[in-house]
């Protein structure tokens, strides 16, 4: 391709960038840095090929310069990442899940109540279980938590070194179910609303029955620690999930797909948030939950401070006094 023809086909997406970069770098438009990475590796297309094809040192210079300077520029503003994560973790994010309560209190309700409603049942009702849970799967949660057994929350014993696997399976199993339950939403949040009832009960099914035959201390040991942000998180996915719903259901003044969209950015944003507690409870469950050593009071103790650090991060964290909420 000769250079005339190469220039005259790119030279208004380098006056693009150029402006772009002019912006970035006295600070007069962030806005621009969404599309700067990509805009940046199509100019190092055209400075390789432009090297490639032997154009003259005048244009090859040009870009040259522009892509030292975009270098600069890209990797000043990556440099920030680390600074929004930290602010979504330590603010926005509860501070988003405060602003969706109406969709989190729902979700909820849906969650907890079910499975402290099916528990009480199952408790007062033994047999129930059988209606719920196939056999084998009784049989099976009976020998994970059996107190004689020697290991708490998993079929049989494993070594130490075997912790990092079962990490990754946990995590692998939250996000599956958290995934699930958000994305369901989509069915006009019936899905949602079903998932959070559904694994509700599950627990809710499980946790009773142990706790009338005689295996509520192991099973409670175990479950309580990791339980604050495991179980949390399913709930916050129900929420984005059932908030995804609402948009199809009732978009108000908006077309659908314009409701749906708006919608998404805060329940993506929500399940960013859920991942994270998955990852920390996985890592709890892999690494302190499974522990036999630890007194069960000692569990105790932890998994309460760590229910509490929720509620307080959930409820507090990001407020401040000149800005409401």
């Amino acid at each position: 391709m000769k250079q005339s023809l190469f220039e005259s086909r790119h030279k208004a997406e380098w006056e693009r960038f150029a402006l772009a970069l002019e912006r970035l770098e006295h600070g007069k438009n962030t806005t621009q840095v969404a599309g700067f990475p990509k805009a940046y590796r199509r100019l190092c297309q055209h400075l390789a090929l432009a090297q490639a094809r032997g154009y003259s040192s005048f244009l090859i210079d040009s870009l040259q310069q522009q892509v030292l300077r975009g270098h600069q520029q890209l990797y000043r503003h990556r440099s920030h990442l680390g600074a929004n994560l930290l602010s979504f973790v330590l603010a926005d994010f509860p501070r988003l899940v405060r602003a969706e309560w109406r969709f989190v209190l729902a979700a909820g309700l849906l969650f907890f109540g079910s499975l402290i409603g099916v528990a009480v049942l199952v408790y007062g009702f033994p047999d129930l279980i059988y209606s719920l849970i196939p056999a084998d799967q009784v049989r099976e949660m009976q020998g994970m938590y059996d107190p004689v057994a020697g290991h708490l929350g998993r079929p049989v014993e494993r070594a130490a070194s075997e912790d990092w696997v079962m990490f990754g399976y946990y995590v692998m199993h939250n996000i599956g179910i958290a995934f699930q339950t958000f994305a369901s939403g989509l069915l006009l949040g019936v899905g949602s609303a079903f998932f959070l009832f559904y694994n509700g009960m599950v627990i809710g099914a499980v946790a009773g029955h142990l706790s009338e035959i005689g295996y509520g201390q192991t099973f409670w040991s175990f479950v309580i620690a990791h339980g604050a942000f495991e179980l949390t998180a399913i709930a916050l996915a129900g929420a984005a999930g059932l908030q995804l719903g609402w948009a199809l259901i009732a978009p108000g003044r908006l077309t659908r797909g314009e409701a749906l969209q708006r919608a998404a950015r805060k329940s993506v944003l929500l399940v960013c948030g859920v991942m994270l507690f998955l990852l920390i409870a996985a890592f709890i469950e892999a690494y302190w939950s499974s522990k036999t050593s630890v007194p069960p009071l000692t569990k105790y103790l932890v998994g309460a401070g760590l229910w509490l650090l929720v509620a307080v991060y959930l409820l507090f964290a990001g407020r401040t006094p000149h800005a409401p909420e």
